[in-house]
């Protein structure tokens, strides 16, 4: 299927591996202009290197709004134009609420709420030229959060009503606005973690698989994440927004 993304041109914050980076592969395969940021400037050239020359890679912290800026703005004055842009950036923090700390809620908040907000904000009107999208990677868990799970899932769950919130409010403008709500999937995280852990990185995830009791039986590949959000991107999806999508091989509890 062509998705019709040739020319688009596609920001994605947290973009230099994993999930963005497989999302940005699959965007400049399908003929998009591409930039991404990240704050590791190893990954930052590796990623350059994967995706080519045209694509920008841009060194941002996006807790720093004045970064976030400068790389909305370089992907404007690069490409002219802007159809689509992704709140990708974030990791896993959870503990139990009883012993979390203050401090760990705020640095949360801001990398999974506030940044968000914030490129949000500044993409817009070029999404209103455009008639383009915003989509937000969240995780199934902000519907279902279990123990020990915050303050990710409470800054997921803000993330899912603030997609919503902001599908009514620029719908009539001509820019839709969805969410995807991950589960297990390939990340760079995991494969850091399995470094760690001193694990193959196959036997790490078949036994997070067999642990989580994903119906599937499997972790998700990177790839079907990128499928997913390419289409969710694209003018394919033209009547689809306010919604959140799980691909999560099942493992939520909740529809």
């Amino acid at each position: 299927m062509d998705l019709g993304l040739k020319d688009h041109s596609i920001l994605i914050t947290g973009g230099t591996d994993g999930l963005g980076l497989a999302l940005a592969r699959k965007l400049v395969g399908e003929g998009a202009n591409v930039a991404v940021c990240g704050r590791d400037r190893a990954r930052l050239d590796a990623a350059q290197t994967e995706l080519g020359g045209d694509a920008l890679c841009f060194e941002a912290d996006v807790t720093r709004e004045g970064e976030l800026d400068e790389f909305v703005n370089a992907a404007l004055t690069r490409f002219g134009r802007l159809d689509g842009a992704v709140n990708n950036a974030g990791r896993s923090a959870g503990s139990s609420i009883a012993s979390s700390d203050d401090q760990a809620w705020r640095d949360d908040y801001e990398l999974k709420v506030i940044a968000a907000l914030h490129m949000s904000r500044a993409v817009l009107p070029a999404l209103e030229a455009s008639k383009g999208a915003l989509l937000n990677v969240l995780a199934i868990m902000a519907r279902s959060p279990q123990a020990n799970s915050t303050p990710t899932t409470a800054s997921r769950a803000a993330g899912l009503a603030m997609t919503k919130a902001m599908a009514n409010e620029v719908g009539p403008r001509g820019v839709r606005v969805n969410a995807i709500l991950i589960g297990l999937i390939e990340s760079g995280q995991w494969v850091r973690a399995a470094h760690q852990a001193n694990m193959d990185l196959n036997d790490f995830y078949e036994r997070m698989a067999k642990n989580s009791g994903i119906p599937l039986g499997r972790i998700g590949r990177a790839e079907e994440f990128a499928d997913l959000a390419a289409f969710l991107l694209s003018p394919r999806a033209s009547y689809i927004t306010g919604v959140g999508v799980s691909v999560d091989g099942g493992l939520s509890p909740v529809i």
